[in-house]
């Protein structure tokens, strides 16, 4: 037998990330926290959680806060249709449903997509942000019931969903051009002109390279881990970057950004994977997320 007290203790420290914050939730002491978690540990013969500030989770503590999230969403559902089950006493525990996405994604479309659904749902959210070629780890390894990713394949245990395409130009300031690109958009002058990179996961500059060029080659970069800051080093010619479209549209439009080389578009086709235990119950969210992003990703 579960025991769900002990499993609703470990979910807590680690959506909290701390014992203290997590009996305060829980309506008990942090003593019995600890005690409930560490008898679940013995128990198990694992480590559930790493203890720091904050507490995280280990690969098999994850696992267990997936299970809570789909027994969460089960007893709402039953309460809503047998609320003589409900205790008066016990302290109303919202489910938290984590999900990744990427961070261009996050900025572009995907806040209008779960914002419908967090207005109309009981749940919270907690949103993971990683690049769109890792997100699926996530979900791989247990840490989130969903996810925003590039990968095509159904990882085992999901549903998976075409989202559409986003569709990335690469843009610098006509300051920017005039300076380094004097002489054309070539390997040789990309070879001295400074690129931006959102961090080591990203490779959205080498991808457009390779697609416009036929080639690899290596390119300078600043290192800049912010969507929004990726236009606006753009914007003051810092360096190139790739853009969504839906952010630097306008700045095309005005001239405050030009493409490097006109219509070189590079398309990243995303997908929507669910844990197929709590796709059914997720199906609004669904819903929402693929209609927003067929209204706002490329075909």
């Amino acid at each position: 037998m579960l025991d769900y007290s002990a499993l609703r203790a470990v979910s807590m420290v680690v959506q909290t990330g701390s014992f203290e914050k997590a009996a305060a939730l829980l309506n008990v002491t942090p003593s019995a926290v600890s005690q409930r978690v560490k008898q679940l540990e013995e128990r198990l013969g694992v480590v559930l959680i790493v203890r720091g500030n904050p507490c995280t989770a280990t690969e098999k503590g994850e696992w267990l806060c997936r299970h809570m999230e789909n027994v969460g969403m089960l007893e709402d559902e039953l309460f809503g249709r047998l609320p003589a089950l409900v205790d008066p006493g016990e302290p109303k525990q919202r489910v938290t449903l984590h999900i990744a996405t990427n961070a261009d994604s996050l900025g572009t479309w995907f806040v209008e997509a779960i914002s419908g659904f967090a207005k109309r749902s009981p749940y919270l959210l907690n949103i993971a942000i990683d690049d769109q070629d890792h997100t699926a780890e996530w979900l791989q390894r247990g840490r989130v019931i969903a996810a925003v990713t590039s990968l095509e394949k159904p990882i085992q245990g999901c549903r998976r969903m075409s989202l559409g395409a986003l569709r990335y130009h690469a843009t610098a300031s006509p300051a920017f051009i005039a300076r380094h690109f004097s002489k054309g958009v070539t390997p040789e002058a990309i070879l001295n002109a400074p690129a931006l990179t959102f961090n080591q996961k990203d490779r959205l500059q080498s991808r457009w390279i390779r697609q416009t060029f036929g080639e690899d080659f290596a390119y300078p970069s600043h290192w800049l881990p912010s969507t929004q800051g990726f236009v606006d080093a753009c914007l003051v010619g810092m360096g190139w970057g790739m853009n969504p479209i839906q952010l630097v549209r306008e700045h095309l439009e005005a001239g405050r950004l030009v493409e490097l080389i006109p219509d070189t578009p590079l398309d990243i086709p995303l997908y929507w994977q669910v844990n197929r235990l709590a796709a059914d119950r997720l199906a609004e969210l669904t819903r929402e997320i693929t209609a927003t992003a067929k209204a706002h990703l490329s075909a």
